[in-house]
């Protein structure tokens, strides 16, 4: 099922709520694309691109092909001081942001047994945490199969940030890994969002629909 018009979407055609997300025409690619950032997500009906610079963090791509509605989301647990790997309490932070996602999702007509999902990032690049990107590897794996997703393909680990193109119309992904980036602008932005992450604690509970 298309996702909507082609390349004479207008700027201002996206879902309410969404109004904050920086979008643009992508030349190379002919299509909208939004540029999403740490602590974001997307959701979209249309024929548009999602893009996203990730390190440690993880996004999960996620659609129903059958009702023409996918998204993107960006998001990192934060950082356990105790030294411990396991998923404790900061788990909620990904249960956050993940159903941040699906619920928008859902709540513009996917189905949660339609759903597809793949899953990039969780490299190691923050200096001194090296645990950062497994953990949130962990993390989603655990959360997809907990929820009973469907997990078509991953890109995850390396050392090296990647780009992530996500189509949603088509469920098609690109990905340019930046071997010969300087690495300190996705560090700082990541580094800056774990900040913030323990600044602003997560407070109350989502459901899904």
């Amino acid at each position: 099922m298309a996702l909507g018009r082609s390349k004479d979407l207008q700027l201002e055609d996206s879902l309410p709520g969404f109004s904050h997300i920086n979008r643009y025409w992508d030349k190379q690619n002919e299509i909208i694309t939004a540029k999403i950032l740490p602590g974001q997500f997307y959701v979209t009906k249309c024929n548009e691109a999602i893009v996203t610079v990730l390190g440690s963090c993880i996004s999960a791509c996620i659609r129903d092909p059958r009702r023409g509605v996918g998204g993107m989301n960006h998001f990192m647990l934060p950082a356990d001081n105790s030294g411990s790997t396991k998923l404790s309490e900061s788990a909620r932070y990904g249960n956050f942001a993940m159903e941040m996602l699906i619920n928008e999702i859902l709540k513009n007509g996917g189905q949660k047994q339609n759903l597809e999902v793949k899953i990039f990032g969780g490299g190691k690049i923050l200096r001194n945490m090296t645990d950062v990107g497994e953990r949130n590897i962990a993390f989603a794996i655990s959360y997809i199969k907990t929820e009973g997703l469907t997990l078509l393909s991953s890109d995850v680990g390396s050392p090296h940030p990647r780009k992530v193109y996500y189509f949603p119309e088509t469920g098609r992904v690109r990905i340019k890994k930046l071997r010969k980036l300087h690495n300190e602008t996705v560090i700082e932005r990541e580094t800056d969002y774990m900040k913030n992450l323990v600044q602003k604690p997560v407070e109350g509970d989502i459901e899904l629909f």
